[in-house]
C-alpha cells in the first residue's frame, strides 16, 4: 500500500474546540484504508479523549441531500466514509464566541470533532455519501437540542448548493434564526457534600452561577441507584467534598461499615459515573492513608494506613486514581466553620478550662476556605491531572502548638495548656473507648503543588487573621 495525503494532523477552527482532523489514507489497486478514529494518536496530537459510545452512519442517495443546523447535548466526531460532503458549523454556546461559524469540504481524509453546543450541518456533492459520526451518549427523548436556521443571515453558510435546490426536510427549514436561538449553557460543576466545612467554603467561592450544591438529602452517594440514575449529562465536573470523618467511630461495627460506604463503595460509584460521561472528578483524602513514619509526604509516598478510617481513605484513592481526569488532593488538620480544634481551643480558653493536649504528632493545619481555593486553583489552570498534598504553609507544628497559639490569640495565658505524649493521653482513656492510631507525622511536601503556581498561606498567619478577626 502506498500512503496518499498529509500525516495525521489537527488544527484548530475560529470556533474554540471544533477541531479539523486531516487523517492519512493508505491505498493500493484495491482501494484504501484509513484510521478514523484512532485514540492514542488522536489524543496524543491534542484531540479531546471524549470517549464515543455510539457509531452512526447516515446514507445520502442524492446530491444535495442537507441536513441540520443541530447542536446536540454531547460531542461528535464526523466524517465522511466515501464522496464529498460540506460541513457546516456554528457556534450556540453561551459566550463571545456565540454566532461564531465555520465550514469546509469533508472527505475521506478530512474529520472534525464538534463539541457539544456547537450546531452541525453538512451538504452532500456527490451521490450516496455515507455520512459518519461517533459521539459520546446515547441518544434518549430527553435530549435537548439547540438548533438554527440553515438559511439564517447572519451565519451566512455558503452552501454550495442553493437551498432551495437542495433536498432538505421541512422540519429543518422551520428551525429558528440564530436571534431567536438561547445560548447552550456551559456544563455544571456538581458539588457533593455541600453542608460540610469544605463544601461551604466552596460554595463561598464559586458562587451559585453554573454550580449544582446537593448534600445527603439530595443525592445519597451510598446508594447506586441514585448515583446511577442521577442526569450527568449537563455536569462537567464533579467536586466530591463528603467524606465520613469520624476517625474513631470508624473502629466500632457500625461505623466500619459507615466509614467503608462512604469513603470507598461511594467512591466507585462517582468513578463510574465519571469514567462513562467523562468528567473530571476532584476527590479530597486525607494524612491517614500513612503510617507516619515519613517525616515529609510526598504524593507517590507508598500508602500504609493504620485505621479503619485510614483504609477507607486509601481504598478510595485506588478508585479515584483510574479515572483519566481526576485530581485527588490530600490534605490534614482541617479547620473551617463549625465543630473544629481551633473552635474547641478557643472555647476551653474563654470558659476558663485547661487542657491537655498531645505534643508529638506533627504536622500544618489547614483551613477549608484555602483548601477550597486550592482545588479550584487546580481546575482553573487545568493542572496536569493525579494526586497533589495540601495543606497551609510554614513551619510545622504538634497539636499542642495549635493549642497554646489558639490560647495566646484569643487573650488567654498560653500556659494554660499541657503537653502530654499520645501514649500517656491514650492511657488515659476509658478502657471501653476505641480509639483510632494516628500518625505521628502529617506533613506534607507540597512542591508539587506550588509548582501550579498556587501561592500557599502559612498557618500561622491564617489562624491569627482567624483569631483575630473573629
Amino acid at each position: 500500500m502506498t500512503t496518499l495525503g498529509q500525516p495525521l494532523s489537527i488544527e484548530t477552527t475560529p470556533i474554540d474546540g471544533l477541531l479539523v482532523v486531516r487523517l492519512q489514507l493508505h491505498g493500493d489497486a484495491r482501494g484504501w484504508f484509513k484510521e478514523h478514529w484512532q485514540r492514542e494518536k488522536m489524543v496524543a496530537l491534542g484531540l479531546p479523549d471524549f470517549g464515543p459510545v455510539q457509531q452512526n452512519v447516515s446514507f445520502n442517495a442524492p446530491v444535495g441531500v442537507t441536513r441540520g443546523l443541530h447542536a446536540e447535548p454531547w460531542d461528535k466526531y464526523v466524517s465522511v466514509a466515501n464522496g464529498r460532503a460540506f460541513g457546516a458549523w456554528v457556534d450556540l454556546r453561551e459566550g463571545n464566541g456565540f454566532g461564531t461559524t465555520f465550514h469546509l469540504e469533508l472527505a475521506p481524509d478530512v474529520a472534525v470533532f464538534v463539541p457539544r453546543g456547537v450546531a452541525n450541518g453538512f451538504q452532500t456533492l456527490e451521490e450516496n455519501v455515507n455520512y459518519m459520526y461517533l459521539v459520546n451518549d446515547h441518544w434518549s427523548p430527553e435530549a435537548r437540542y439547540a438548533l438554527v436556521n440553515l438559511a439564517d443571515p447572519m451565519a451566512d453558510v455558503p452552501w454550495p448548493i442553493p437551498l432551495a435546490e437542495a433536498v432538505v426536510s421541512d422540519k429543518d427549514l422551520g428551525h429558528p434564526m440564530l436571534d431567536a436561538v438561547a445560548p447552550v449553557a456551559a456544563r455544571e460543576t456538581l458539588v457533593i457534600g455541600a453542608d460540610g466545612q469544605l463544601g461551604r467554603a466552596l460554595r463561598e467561592q464559586l458562587g451559585e452561577a453554573g454550580v449544582r450544591y446537593v448534600d445527603r438529602d439530595e443525592f445519597d452517594m451510598t446508594d447506586p441507584a441514585v448515583v446511577a440514575g442521577y442526569d450527568w449529562r449537563t455536569i462537567a465536573t464533579v467536586i466530591n467534598a463528603a467524606a465520613f470523618t469520624a476517625v474513631d467511630a470508624a473502629e466500632t461495627p457500625e461505623g466500619r461499615r459507615a466509614a467503608w460506604a462512604v469513603n470507598a463503595t461511594a467512591q466507585r460509584d462517582l468513578a463510574l459515573a465519571c469514567l462513562r460521561h467523562d468528567l473530571t472528578f476532584v476527590s479530597v483524602s486525607t494524612d491517614y492513608v500513612f503510617d507516619g513514619t515519613a517525616a515529609d509526604h510526598t504524593e507517590d509516598e507508598q500508602l500504609a494506613p493504620m485505621s479503619v478510617y485510614g483504609a477507607s481513605k486509601a481504598a478510595g484513592e485506588l478508585i479515584v486514581s483510574m479515572v483519566p481526569r481526576h485530581y485527588l488532593v490530600r490534605t490534614s488538620w482541617v479547620v473551617g466553620d463549625g465543630a473544629n480544634f481551633v473552635a474547641t481551643m478557643a472555647r476551653l480558653a474563654k470558659n476558663g478550662v485547661d487542657p491537655t493536649v498531645v505534643d508529638d504528632q506533627h504536622g500544618r493545619l489547614t483551613f477549608a476556605d484555602d483548601l477550597a481555593a486550592a482545588i479550584l486553583h487546580l481546575l482553573k489552570v487545568g493542572a496536569q491531572f493525579g494526586t497533589y498534598n495540601f495543606s497551609n504553609s510554614g513551619p510545622a507544628g504538634t497539636w499542642f502548638d495549635v493549642a497554646r497559639a489558639t490560647f495566646e490569640l484569643v487573650g488567654e495565658d498560653a500556659q494554660r495548656v499541657s503537653p502530654v505524649t499520645t501514649e500517656q493521653y491514650l492511657s488515659g482513656q476509658p478502657a471501653d473507648r476505641l480509639v483510632a492510631p494516628r500518625p505521628v507525622n502529617s506533613t506534607f511536601d507540597l512542591a508539587k503543588i506550588e509548582r501550579t503556581g498556587l501561592v500557599i498561606p502559612d498557618w500561622q498567619d491564617r489562624l491569627r487573621s482567624r483569631l483575630i478577626a473573629g
